[in-house]
């Protein structure tokens, strides 16, 4: 598809009237099969295409963000100042908690992780952390869990997912938030995703679409400080967190980097054929509602996205399909600056005859072949320090 028929489609779903022009679907005995069917026949609005001119990709670019800015749909409101809560020294750092305000009547606590010997005549860059599912600003920034006051020491068995803490030993500011129902947003410690995302739904919103908003406002606010470098700012997500990090990413030019610390997958592809029933006949489902953006599938999928970052420094942590890798590759050439995509693969899946190479998913399949066939080992999927910190180095030692 080339750029002038892309910008001439619609960003919203498909009518029903497309539905008349759906190729039948081998008898389609269920409502399932139907609306499967509906999704395999329409291809995403904004699909990368190899072969765009550098000119077509521009104009690409363009499309793709105004049409996630469309999707997430952020109040057009001004957040009231952040105030400082608490604050603690630590070991070669100083941490701080801050509540910021995405409305009004709601107060967001992040954490601001400062290495020592960071002011206004010596910034730093900073990065944006944004945690995974279950995980909490607490946890990324090597704190107790609850300790929401900062009292006492910090936590002495912080493990490899304390994303901040790592990122402030090596001399960056870094910013960590709790995604929505998760930590101190929790509703009475119970991480509600559910019920939190039904009504964001119900709204006409989504729970991406709040996440990246609350997020926006915390990176915002990290963007005015005046020890933070501008021109180095940084958006780190792992699993869940990589989520908001590409609603970002489409949104906001000044972000100069991304660490996308997942694997990486076509969502659609996955819906599509990870469909094998079960011993009951039932089939499972690709992912829980908090993931669920309406219109999200119909306009693009991840590996667009992280496409359409190009030529911005892009570090994918744990691997996925080179296929795909090859897909963001080829925008990053289109772009100019192929040296600015990085990845690397699971230890599991590091040597290339360990891996499966398919131009295509089969259909038919369970939750546990798909990892298989994608090179993605879920035990091992942890925030990947050991890949980010020196690709940081190259980036930021200038």
């Amino acid at each position: 598809m080339k750029i002038r028929d892309i910008l001439c489609a619609s960003v919203m779903l498909f009518s029903f009237v497309c539905m008349a022009e759906t190729p039948a679907v081998d008898k389609m005995k269920s409502t399932r099969s139907m609306a499967e069917g509906l999704m395999r026949s329409h291809r995403p609005t904004f699909e990368f295409d190899p072969t765009f001119s550098p000119e077509e990709f521009s104009e690409w670019q363009k499309g793709i963000k105004k049409a996630m800015t469309e999707l997430m749909k952020h109040p057009d409101i001004v957040p009231a100042q952040p105030r400082k809560a608490y604050s603690a020294k630590r070991d070669g750092y100083t941490i701080e908690k801050w509540i910021t305000y995405p409305f009004e009547n709601a107060e967001v606590g992040v954490l601001l992780l400062i290495p020592d010997g960071i002011t206004p005549d010596n910034p730093a860059p900073a990065a944006l952390c944004i945690p995974g599912f279950g995980q909490t600003k607490e946890l990324l920034a090597g704190e107790r869990k609850g300790n929401f006051t900062l009292s006492g020491e910090a936590d002495s068995t912080a493990g490899k997912n304390a994303m901040a803490l790592n990122l402030v030993r090596e001399g960056i500011v870094a910013l960590a938030v709790d995604n929505p129902s998760c930590g101190e947003l929790s509703d009475n410690g119970y991480f509600d995703y559910i019920t939190s995302s039904r009504f964001l739904l119900e709204m006409g919103w989504s729970y991406l679409g709040l996440a990246s908003w609350q997020d926006r406002v915390a990176l915002e606010w990290l963007k005015s400080l005046d020890f933070v470098r501008t021109d180095r700012i940084i958006v780190s997500g792992f699993s869940l967190g990589t989520e908001p990090l590409m609603a970002l990413g489409l949104m906001d030019d000044s972000i100069y980097a991304f660490v996308y610390n997942d694997f990486l997958c076509r969502t659609r592809e996955r819906a599509l054929v990870m469909n094998k029933p079960n011993k009951d006949g039932s089939r499972g489902y690709p992912n829980s509602i908090e993931h669920l953006i309406p219109s999200f599938l119909s306009l693009f999928d991840f590996p667009d996205i992280v496409a359409a970052l190009a030529p911005r420094p892009v570090i994918c942590t744990e691997g996925g399909m080179d296929r795909d890798f090859g897909f963001i590759q080829k925008a990053y050439a289109i772009a100019g600056a192929p040296e600015n995509f990085e990845f690397h693969h699971y230890e599991k899946f590091k040597d290339p005859g360990s891996r499966q190479y398919l131009d295509s998913l089969p259909d038919g399949i369970d939750r546990a072949d798909f990892f298989k066939l994608v090179n993605c080992d879920p035990p091992h999927h942890y925030f990947k320090t050991e890949h980010v910190m020196p690709w940081l180095h190259k980036l930021l030692d200038d």
